[in-house]
């Protein structure tokens, strides 16, 4: 049987696919761009016939059928490696739950069998003349859930891009149960106008940087505001090594301020583990030989990224404390991302030669009533998550400027932090910086 037999043997409906799955199963959806659009909404529509169905995914984009259609979670449980703005609001609905997490050891946890996967349902780029799907734009640790499930079940999609990659990028036709063909369109994510605060943040971080490093950063409305002074400035030669892809890169290739020609590990080639973004960046990405997919093992990999001298890694927190612990993850007790990559690329990054890291946020936020609070507190006390100890705290970025805090003493940590908060909260920071005898008598007011 050749492969284009064997591929017609093994299509079938959604409705036909999903009936593979059984009461008790665990059900991985992988994460971001690999949703399985149709084969969600076929599950969902067996809410009447399943019980304890698990399923697994991270970084929704679109809304999940099976949360969608099952709110009292009768049949289905969603379990999530990493939120985004979907995921936020059911957890905080009490219709998912996260996992924690650091994002180079996710594969491991299938490995290891911490994570069981009876069957896996992603969605692909079409069979090509060889009998390979493309995994597109996530490899992340697709190649360790697929190894570890018991069923596969490929969601065909037309508008998924062929992404090479060092390993771990694709699968045969013999090696699945049953290939679902789709229409859906693929996962988008916006792309963030950025915010008066998030200019000057980037213009703070923007002097650190010169020709020739390899840069990491996030997604949102800061990260662009850094791509477009990178853009518009006179840097060159800048590589990029990133556990996510966003259109913040699509600009700087396109300005040609991307050319990976001074990187010292992969020369020439850009590498990303999972991407997100417009449809322009993955009409880009489509068969482009200068980019290549990894697995996160390898690209969130302390290891990794130590061989790349002059890594610069800039990611998002949310709130900090005058000892230089960092939440990133959660407000109080609600979870509001994950712990992701972060404390990846701050290790690798302090193992780098010239390595630099910044962790970036606004000094204050306003809530839903009006009242602005400072995101520097004097300690955390309400349950927040610490994703980068005080013993790892980078430089911190605020629109007020930047603290670096490697190698500073508890009162030197104080004074550079109350530095950069808000000038309304910094007396009552110095304040309890003194009551937690963390203020040197003659530091500065």
């Amino acid at each position: 049987m050749n492969i284009y037999e064997e591929y017609q043997k093994k299509l079938v409906s959604a409705q036909e696919a999903v009936k593979i799955v059984k009461d008790g199963d665990w059900v991985d959806y992988s994460q971001c761009c690999s949703f399985p659009e149709a084969l969600d909404a076929a599950l969902a529509a067996r809410k009447e016939e399943l019980q304890n169905v698990n399923v697994r995914n991270a970084i929704s984009m679109k809304p999940i059928q099976i949360v969608e259609q099952d709110p009292n979670q009768e049949a289905f449980t969603y379990n999530l490696w990493h939120c985004s703005g979907i995921d936020r609001k059911y957890v905080d609905q009490g219709r998912a739950f996260y996992s924690p997490m650091i994002f180079r050891n996710c594969g491991s946890y299938y490995q290891r069998k911490f994570a069981p996967v009876n069957v896996a349902m992603i969605s692909v780029a079409p069979m090509d003349k060889h009998g390979y799907f493309s995994y597109g734009l996530t490899n992340c640790c697709m190649q360790e859930m697929l190894d570890a499930a018991e069923h596969i079940i490929l969601e065909v999609n037309p508008a998924m891009p062929v992404i090479y990659g060092m390993e771990g990028d694709h699968i045969h036709i013999s090696e699945v149960d049953y290939v679902v063909e789709s229409d859906c369109g693929l996962c988008l994510a916006p792309n963030g106008a950025p915010s008066a605060l998030d200019q000057k943040i980037a213009e703070h971080i923007f002097p650190h940087l010169y020709d020739g490093i390899t840069l990491q950063i996030g997604i949102g409305g800061m990260p662009n505001a850094l791509g477009g002074l990178i853009a518009e400035s006179d840097l060159k030669d800048i590589g990029m090594h990133t556990e996510l892809m966003s259109d913040g890169y699509l600009r700087l290739y396109q300005s040609g301020k991307i050319t990976n020609k001074k990187k010292t590990l992969n020369k020439g080639k850009g590498v990303f583990s999972i991407c997100t973004g417009s449809e322009e960046l993955y009409a880009f990405l489509d068969h482009n030989m200068d980019i290549l997919s990894a697995p996160m093992r390898y690209v969130n990999n302390p290891e990794t990224i130590r061989q790349l001298d002059h890594f610069v890694s800039i990611n998002g927190c949310i709130a900090m404390d005058l000892y230089g612990q960092v939440c990133s993850e959660t407000s109080g007790i609600r979870q509001i991302s994950g712990t992701g990559g972060q404390l990846d690329f701050v290790t690798g990054a302090y193992m780098a030669e010239h390595g630099q890291a910044f962790l970036a946020m606004s000094a204050t936020y306003q809530d839903k009533n009006g009242q602005v609070h400072s995101r520097i507190l004097p300690k955390f006390t309400e349950g927040d998550v610490i994703t980068t100890p005080r013993t790892q705290a980078p430089s911190i970025v605020t629109e007020y400027g930047i603290a670096q805090l490697s190698g500073l003493s508890t009162w030197q940590r104080a004074e550079a932090i109350i530095s950069i908060a808000h000038p309304d909260f910094r007396d009552a920071l110095i304040h309890s910086a003194q009551q937690q005898k963390i203020w040197r008598r003659s530091n500065k007011r």
